[in-house]
């Protein structure tokens, strides 16, 4: 027993050796947990403003700037956001991952960019003579062609945009149809030559090519390389001198345009807008102009670039909604929400999306239509620019008859469905629609072959199919390209017409 005892008491002093070697005063307790913050926090803690909220009083409309990135494909933008980001000291230089907007697995794997991300910024310049706090809102777009929807719907919420052109490559098919987007938008664009510090870099060249097919003065071109950091610092100072405030008016009443929308698990339908006219609190009641239905603001605040609550969001400002919404299918992509008891007049929203391919989509077991059903409705909550029928096949079953804008578009839709949602799926060949005249004068548009009727008294006498009016930019070296042309599409490819769309 006694032996038992000394044994007890030895046990009894190493414990208490063990916690008070671990146990420390509060202020060395303090100090490793901001240490451990500072290594491992995605963003400076001075954003945080210590913990406080960020009160957005005092970013009038006209210190605001919304703009953002469009460019070709692999021309620089995601990274150029980066290096933005850093700058501005949203994000903390080495610390998170490159393309820090590019969220998506499938935007990882592929190294593209599929969903246009917002993200807020603070940043201090010297404007008309005094240092100026201003708001700016960055939109990072997509490059490639089947996702100009997404470029579209984004540029809708700016009133400027960064023309980024690769030094090396020039301009391309996407930086002419991403232009005229803007500029049909009536945009302040301001054109960026990127990657300067390649070898086979020709700035001058570029600057020629964005005279000659733009009209863009050589003098207001931005030199950067976003990969070394050389040039970035005059991008955020020509954005707040050459980019116009929001045009809202603080004292009308409340329109915002819905942009863009996902599903939480644990929020519900998380909604971003742009407030056009009048302020948004948190627990104000607005209604949808489209549905007619009304719903409470639970949270509100910004991307900057994570979620960060607010409780207010003013004119020109662009942020987040969580108001309540039962179904995805009530964040109407273009919608305008206003304040309950009030008239306005709705916003134009966006054009329609025209839809290139169909393919039809059917559970890989046909027991599991309804979740098929699920995972595609909360999907395309993210993605507006896909059209979705129910549609059923003798050998399949019951399934969904999709449009999309192209084939890159279909398979990074296939892929989220199983990446996001974990559902496999059986996707048949795409097809596009056909429009078919009978004699009778009727036209029938067909989009799956199996819904050609057979009806020998209607007797078929023309079949229509897609056409594309194209305008062919090439270089000076034409001729080898209209023999090509010539020996692949005979006849009907003229060097007439070659000549008459080449620009050099």
């Amino acid at each position: 027993m006694t032996t038992f005892k000394r044994a007890s008491r030895a046990l009894t002093s190493k414990l208490s050796a063990i916690y008070t070697c671990n146990f420390h005063p509060v202020t060395s307790l303090s100090h490793f947990s901001y240490t451990h913050n500072a290594s491992f926090c995605s963003r400076p803690r001075q954003n945080n403003k210590e913990g406080s909220t960020i009160d957005l009083n005092q970013y009038p409309s006209d210190n605001i700037r919304n703009f953002s990135i469009i460019a070709h494909v692999d021309h620089g933008k995601s990274t150029l956001a980066d290096r933005l980001l850093e700058l501005t000291g949203t994000i903390r230089k080495g610390h998170g991952q490159p393309q820090y907007l590019d969220k998506l697995q499938v935007e990882r794997e592929r190294g593209i960019t599929v969903k246009a991300q917002t993200a807020t910024m603070f940043h201090r310049h010297k404007f008309l003579g005094s240092d100026t706090d201003f708001l700016l809102n960055l939109i990072d777009t997509p490059g490639h062609v089947d996702f100009s929807y997404e470029v579209s719907r984004s540029l809708a919420a700016c009133q400027g945009a960064l023309l980024v052109v690769d030094a090396a490559q020039g301009v391309q098919a996407q930086t002419v149809a991403n232009f005229y987007l803007a500029f049909e938008s009536n945009l302040a664009i301001i054109p960026v030559i990127n990657k300067i510090d390649q070898p086979t870099a020709d700035p001058d060249r570029v600057k020629a090519q964005l005279k000659s097919m733009f009209d863009l003065n050589p003098s207001d071109v931005l030199l950067t390389s976003a990969k070394t950091g050389l040039g970035l610092e005059q991008v955020l100072p020509a954005a707040i001198e050459r980019i116009p405030p929001p045009p809202g008016k603080s004292t009308s009443p409340l329109r915002m345009l819905l942009l863009d929308s996902y599903y939480d698990e644990y929020k519900g339908v998380i909604c971003h807008v742009a407030i056009v006219d009048g302020a948004l609190h948190k627990g104000d009641k607005i209604c949808s102009a489209a549905t007619g239905q009304s719903y409470e603001v639970s949270d509100v605040g910004i991307m900057h670039p994570e979620l960060v609550a607010t409780g207010i969001l003013l004119t020109g400002q662009v942020g987040y909604i969580v108001s309540g919404m039962r179904s995805t299918k009530e964040a109407r992509v273009g919608d305008t929400l206003h304040h309950t008891r009030t008239v306005i007049q709705p916003l134009p929203g966006f054009k329609p999306a025209k839809h290139m391919v169909f393919s039809g989509l059917y559970p890989a077991d046909g027991s599991d239509f309804e979740a098929l059903n699920h995972a595609i409705e909360r999907l395309t909550c993210n993605d507006a620019s896909v059209s979705v029928t129910k549609e059923s096949s003798t050998a399949l079953g019951l399934g969904f008859r999709c449009g999309f804008l192209g084939l890159l578009h279909m398979d990074v839709f296939h892929q989220r469905l199983e990446q996001e949602h974990g559902t496999h799926v059986i996707s048949t060949v795409p097809t596009v629609p056909y429009i078919f005249e009978y004699s009778d004068g009727s036209k029938l548009q067909v989009q799956n072959p199996a819904a050609l009727p057979s009806n020998p008294k209607n007797r078929l006498i023309a079949c229509w199919e897609p056409t594309v009016l194209a305008t062919i930019i090439i270089p000076s070296m034409w001729g080898l390209l209209s023999l090509y042309a010539l020996s692949v599409a005979g006849s009907n490819w003229s060097t007439h017409s070659l000549i008459a769309s080449e620009l050099s």
